[in-house]
């Protein structure tokens, strides 16, 4: 299915098929990762998934720690293949 990327502010986007979003219950405003596979050269679009926080766990230090993690997300992945 052929899509135009399309400007949006300062970034860029492409639409998707209605249908797609259905079978894979996704609405508007849902969160989906994106990534690169580098030996494919393929963009991957999937669900985000969302992890509920414990109760026992500061909502705070769930937000650190998660801000934490996207942020070295890059180097964190290069430790996890060595």
């Amino acid at each position: 299915m052929l899509r135009k990327i399309c400007h949006i502010g300062n970034s860029y986007g492409i639409t998707i098929p209605k249908e797609i979003l259905e079978k894979l219950h996704l609405t508007a405003g849902a969160q989906v990762d994106v990534n690169v596979d580098e030996k494919t050269n393929k963009i991957i679009i999937k669900p985000a998934i969302q992890k509920s926080i414990p109760s026992e766990m500061d909502e705070e230090f769930a937000s650190q720690v998660k801000d934490f993690i996207e942020r070295y997300k890059p180097a964190l992945k290069a430790l996890a293949e060595k």
